[in-house]
């Protein structure tokens, strides 16, 4: 007699490892098409069961990735509930990275071709460097610039591609989750917030001051090793 397995004893084989996995990071269709295509089917299951977390999945079946971000807080809550996905405030220059990188990757697409959007990094020290006051030291600044890069791999906006050589990344897609058209749409006005900002706090260049910036509204949601 041949047995077939039913969408509920599938749902209880696979739900256990989805949950995991969203629970430790990102879950992106070309790291894991099994894993992908079994998240695809049962949503609607994911949905229900990280509820009762207080979670909510964010899902984009067009750019391949998806993750689990907290709710926002209640202001007529009594109290604010627990939280299993940690918030953390970002460095300025951190901040500004990623706004640069989002509006870059905004123009790779409006110009059509390939979807993996791929910078050195030279490049991504350039993006910063027109926007922060000159450093005399060259070393030190781009030095520091490699420290916050190594952060936004640390967040998994940024992947390191061996293949094509030392200092070469991949801006992860799902960067456009955290930063969207709204916020981009007044990016320039941000920006020169951000610097007005930067500048009042240290008096120079990049210098690592920890901050909340205005874009860590949209960056508190990530969680450590995601990648």
């Amino acid at each position: 007699m041949v047995e077939m397995e039913t969408g509920t004893e599938r749902a209880g084989d696979e739900l256990p490892a989805l949950a995991v996995t969203l629970l430790k990071g990102v879950i992106y269709r070309d790291g894991d098409e099994r894993l992908w295509a079994a998240l695809l089917e049962l949503q609607a299951q994911v949905r229900d069961y990280m509820n009762v977390l207080n979670l909510d999945l964010v899902l984009d079946e067009a750019e391949g990735y998806a993750f689990l971000r907290s709710r926002p807080d209640d202001p007529e809550a009594g109290s604010r509930p627990l939280r299993l996905i940690a918030r953390r405030p970002l460095s300025f220059p951190v901040s500004l990275l990623l706004a640069l990188l989002r509006r870059k990757l905004a123009e790779f697409d409006a110009g059509g071709g390939d979807t993996r959007l791929v910078l050195t990094r030279d490049e991504i020290v350039e993006l910063v460097r027109v926007f922060l006051p000159d450093s005399s030291d060259d070393t030190r600044f781009i030095a520091r610039i490699e420290t916050h890069i190594n952060k936004i791999v640390e967040l998994g906006f940024l992947q390191r591609l061996k293949t094509a050589g030392p200092g070469t990344f991949e801006v992860r897609r799902i960067l456009k989750a955290f930063v969207d058209a709204q916020w981009l749409a007044e990016f320039d006005d941000r920006l020169a917030a951000y610097r007005a900002q930067w500048l009042a706090e240290t008096g120079g260049p990049v210098d690592g001051t920890v901050a909340e910036a205005g874009s860590t509204r949209s960056h508190t949601d990530v969680q450590e090793g995601d990648s």
